[in-house]
């Protein structure tokens, strides 16, 4: 079993998602809107597995509403224009139905329903829109057990490299991101979040403590984690001290 929401600005988009679920009892509908804000609130407030999303609505774009979203579920596209077709795809959609479409069409993107491999599939390009929103972004989407989440920077203590992901350590978490060490240096905001090891980013806002050695700094984090700073980023730290 399924669980559903339709997202379309237009009543008649929804009614005819609707009249082509009924033939599917193992999905079942939670809820429906009519534009990006309540699509973002219903699918954050019953989590859905499946959700039929339009593009163009009042307030954002079925690829903005992504970006807002607690976890990502399953998506098919369904809207009337077609060159938003490559950017779904590139989302990793199960499908993209283009208005209109028949029955027969609608129950090819059921059956893809099953090839698909989970809530995981809409990845790659969710991810990326979710840090191009805006210079600095305020949230990132992270892999939680086997489902994907957004969590707040503010609450990101520091940041340690993972091979090509990277870890990102709040005050009772640790989460992996996509993203490498520098392609997140090259994201968030440096003000707040500064690298003082090619493995390490720290978030400014959460320093307790430093301590100076020798040749090197220790920084003690409020959580307890004291974190090395290497000669190579020295520099990022002395400019911060009057």
């Amino acid at each position: 079993m399924k669980k559903v929401v339709i997202v379309d600005d237009e009543e008649a988009g929804r009614k005819l998602i609707k009249e082509y679920l009924s033939d599917y009892t193992d999905l079942i509908l939670l809820g429906e809107a009519n534009n990006g804000v309540d699509a973002v609130r219903i699918i954050n407030e019953y989590k859905p597995d499946l959700v039929f999303l339009d593009v163009q609505m009042p307030g954002m774009t079925g690829f903005d509403v992504l970006t807002h979203l607690e976890e990502l579920p399953q998506i098919i596209f369904s809207t009337a224009y077609d060159q938003y077709a490559l950017k779904a795809f590139e989302v990793h959609a199960v499908d993209y139905l283009l208005k209109p479409y028949t029955k027969d069409r609608f129950k090819v993107a059921v059956q893809r329903l099953e090839q698909s491999t989970g809530k995981n599939k809409v990845r790659p390009l969710a991810e990326s829109l979710l840090m191009d929103t805006r210079s600095h972004p305020e949230r990132i989407l992270v892999q939680s057990q086997n489902k994907l989440i957004t969590i707040a920077l503010e609450d990101v203590i520091r940041i340690e490299a993972y091979g090509d992901y990277s870890k990102l350590i709040t005050a009772d978490k640790t989460y992996l991101s996509n993203y490498g060490i520098s392609s997140l240096e090259e994201k968030l905001n440096g003000s707040v979040f500064i690298r003082v090891h090619r493995s390490y980013i720290i978030n400014l806002n959460k320093v307790k403590e430093l301590n100076k050695y020798t040749k090197s700094y220790d920084v003690t984090m409020l959580n307890g984690d004291v974190v090395r700073v290497s000669r190579g980023y020295m520099d990022n730290i002395k400019k911060l001290m009057y």
